[in-house]
């Protein structure tokens, strides 16, 4: 890593960089950046992954288990689920919630210190005069007369979420809920049964966090620095797609945000990094570990690319047929490298690998140790492989896979 002065310059052109990275120096910055390098802090927990990460994206798939169950588990490894469960959901002294839901990366979990950052966010949903489903007439002051009199409510309780159509058929009080949610009126601090359980803000959010004085513009200075810390370094993309930000809003305030300019070897485009990054070599214990396809490690493909030499793509949507490596196929983690892919289910006490797809041979005792580890946690005591790619390993990987069960 090389270091020269700074040369602060308009943002019409990219200003000189800092410091000259090496793909792999890149690569180890945003592993310990993303918790996978280095010891984790335990005492911290799983708030403290949320912390660190900023954002852990909620979804409904559950194959081992959900998402953001998935999230700290990477990081931490065999956390209890009801420990993450009550990490993120559980209220503090004074009934403070220490995360709430939002839209950021997509819908994610956010620590509640965030709330004012989103104010921009709540805005333009304020202002905006196109909406996929109609308002009906006096629905959003009922729902909003209806928790502040009866307290938090799921959708259910206020009336019902479906109309009794397709799934995108919300009934009206549905619709006003979810209105009220995205315009800050009413906030989700838990998930109940996968239900959001909404309250009204101003109850619900602490006093000092409750506002919306920060401008547009410091709202984004302050994210863009937050997701420049969490990645460790990334090009304006890739700090963009964080908390899903226009690349122009990027370039209103990433001169003021604290970041510093770099370059990355390999990387056609200028780079931004957290200046405490720079500061010392990334050392320590590299996670082996199974990845959920919505870890922010490896949200923005074309960034895992970069990072890795690694193409993933979510085939959960993929008509079957034509999918490559399997429904939830997630990566393999090991030795600050992704080395292969696993699609796993679970038949009783077995977790079954439906397709693993290994990158060679060096990939089998990682692929074998974060099988059998994932096992264990979602209490799972056997292990079988059926489809594997390529099949000439499939000797090595059941001699791995019996010496680690045993």
């Amino acid at each position: 890593m090389s270091v020269a002065r700074p040369i602060v310059r308009g943002m019409t052109t990219p200003p000189r960089p800092i410091a000259d990275l090496s793909a792999d120096e890149a690569r180890r910055i945003a592993l310990r950046a993303q918790g996978f390098l280095g010891a984790p802090d335990r005492r911290a927990g799983v708030r403290g992954v949320l912390r660190h990460l900023g954002a852990v994206q909620l979804d409904t798939i559950s194959v081992l288990a959900r998402s953001h169950e998935l999230i700290p588990y990477a990081r931490l490894g065999a956390v209890g689920r009801q420990t993450v469960e009550d990490a993120y959901w559980t209220q503090g002294a004074g009934g403070a919630p220490h995360a709430f839901e939002y839209w950021s990366h997509a819908a994610c979990i956010l620590p509640v210190e965030e709330w004012p950052h989103f104010a921009f966010r709540r805005r333009a949903y304020r202002a905006r005069p196109h909406w996929h489903h109609d308002l009906p007439d006096g629905a959003y002051d009922q729902v909003i007369k209806q928790l502040r009199a009866e307290g938090p409510l799921t959708a259910t309780e206020l009336g019902g979420a479906k109309n009794g159509g397709e799934w995108w058929d919300w009934s009206g009080s549905k619709v006003a809920v979810e209105r009220a949610l995205m315009y800050g009126e009413v906030v989700c601090t838990e998930r109940r049964g996968w239900k959001r359980v909404y309250d009204l803000a101003e109850r619900a959010i602490p006093d000092d966090l409750l506002h919306d004085e920060l401008d547009d513009t410091e709202c984004l200075r302050r994210l863009v620095r937050l997701a420049g810390q969490s990645l460790g370094v990334g090009t304006r993309a890739d700090i963009a797609d964080y908390h899903r930000l226009k690349g122009e809003q990027v370039d209103e305030v990433i001169a003021d945000s604290g970041l510093v300019p770099v370059a990355v070897e390999g990387w056609s485009k200028p780079a931004w990094a957290d200046p405490a990054a720079l500061e010392t070599v990334p050392r320590g214990r590299h996670r082996t570990t199974l990845l959920s396809p919505f870890d922010s490690l490896i949200w923005e493909r074309t960034r895992t690319e970069r990072l890795f030499g690694f193409t993933h793509r979510l085939e959960a949507y993929v008509p079957k047929p034509k999918r490559v490596h399997g429904y939830f196929a997630m990566p393999v983690l090991a030795g600050g490298r992704l080395v292969g892919r696993v699609d796993p289910a679970r038949q009783g006490r077995t977790l079954v690998a439906r397709q693993v797809s290994l990158e060679g041979r060096k990939a089998v005792r990682a692929v074998a140790e974060a099988l059998v580890e994932a096992a264990s946690w979602v209490g799972c005591t056997d292990v079988r492989v059926e489809r594997l790619d390529p099949e000439e390993l499939r000797e090595p990987l059941s001699a791995e896979l019996a010496r680690e069960l045993a």
